[in-house]
């Protein structure tokens, strides 16, 4: 794998947990909504990866030397397919005949250790490609 495919790699990793970001902070915006178009409450999405492969560029198609080198994309987006969650709140709205409102299933707290997670993970690819960029940057002065 060269240097260049490193790079392409991570930056694979990047748009993938940058989805993912976008997906938590979707159901965090939303972690109280109780009519959608759709009809009833917001329901939680989350992002499944997959392997895939990094930088199709033309010159890696030329290469290819033996095993493609894998990245990571987001191949589907999960719904949350649960029962909503039913509150006693008689005067809302959205309440049922009995005086329950369905609110999603989402826990902030959880949402919150995920984004952490997807911003971890963001993070550790950007510093694989600086990584990267000093290798290659040595190389060079290497050759002065």
């Amino acid at each position: 794998m060269s240097l260049f495919s490193a790079i392409g790699v991570s930056a694979s990793g990047m748009e993938a947990q940058r989805k993912r970001a976008e997906l938590i902070t979707e159901n965090l915006a939303n972690a109280e909504t109780t009519r959608t178009p759709d009809g009833g409450p917001y329901r939680r999405k989350d992002a499944v990866f997959t392997t895939a492969p990094a930088g199709e560029s033309f010159a890696g198609i030329l290469e290819a030397s033996g095993s493609p080198v894998l990245g990571v994309r987001v191949s589907d987006v999960t719904i949350d397919d649960r029962d909503p969650e039913k509150r006693y709140l008689p005067g809302h709205p959205d309440a049922d005949p009995e005086g329950y409102v369905a609110f999603p299933r989402i826990d902030p707290a959880t949402e919150m250790v995920d984004l952490l997670g997807a911003s971890r993970g963001y993070q550790a690819n950007v510093a694989a490609i600086s990584a990267v960029k000093d290798m290659i940057s040595k190389s060079i002065d290497l050759f002065r």
